[in-house]
């Protein structure tokens, strides 16, 4: 079974930092900018086999002034083509949270039809002085968007990452399931050039790379 995420939010909620820990166990903080990667692995989930692609992207802004999206149209495709969604904020950033209800609008108008199954994660739980969204203003979102919520923080809380990845691939299965062999509709991303595990191994080695070199500077 092929399961397709996709990991939708505002800048630096810390969207590629959840899915290295998810796919890695590794968490580091900084990363070079994201141009969008599709990494591929291999779970097994409820004992049975999945193989899994999650797409990461570039951030999504509010368009001044409004309450409008602003997106690059690789975001499109990827929405198009995701099974599930993964929504990402920062409790630190109300503007991140504010991102969230026009972008699953967004994602409406290109699956009007669909039950779009989706994670809410509020992210950077380890920040609570700095914190500007509370938690009944996530569980609310979530709820009214018809998702699963879950405060954590990337940083400190591997299990929380895995346990709220893996919720979302069980709810995406049972709705494939449901689908009786129906055709599933989807658009062909282009890969990168490279693998995508040995793509995300020689980030982490730049990111650890550049940490030692920051250390000896010190």
């Amino acid at each position: 079974k092929i399961i397709k995420l996709v990991v939708l939010g505002g800048s630096s909620v810390g969207k590629t930092a959840l899915v290295v820990r998810f796919l890695t166990k590794r968490f580091i903080g900084d990363y070079e900018a994201n141009t969008g990667a599709l990494y591929s692995r291999k779970f097994t989930i409820d004992g049975e086999q999945i193989s899994l692609q999650v797409q990461d992207t570039p951030f999504v802004s509010l368009e001044d002034d409004t309450d409008s999206i602003c997106c690059q149209e690789q975001i499109n495709r990827s929405i198009y083509w995701a099974d599930g969604f993964v929504f990402v904020y920062s409790i630190t950033d109300y503007e991140s949270y504010r991102v969230i209800r026009p972008l699953h609008q967004h994602i409406r108008r290109i699956h009007p039809n669909a039950n779009i199954p989706l994670l809410l994660v509020a992210n950077k739980g380890d920040l609570l002085r700095a914190r500007q969204v509370s938690s009944k203003e996530g569980l609310q979102l979530a709820a009214e968007l018809g998702g699963s919520y879950h405060e954590l923080s990337a940083r400190e809380n591997c299990d929380g990452v895995t346990e709220a990845f893996q919720q979302l691939c069980q709810d995406v299965g049972r709705i494939i399931g449901s689908c009786n062999g129906e055709k599933r509709r989807g658009l062909h991303l282009v890969r990168p050039k490279s693998p995508n595990m040995q793509d995300l191994k020689r980030r982490l080695k730049q990111a650890l790379t550049s940490k030692g070199k920051s250390a000896t500077a010190l």
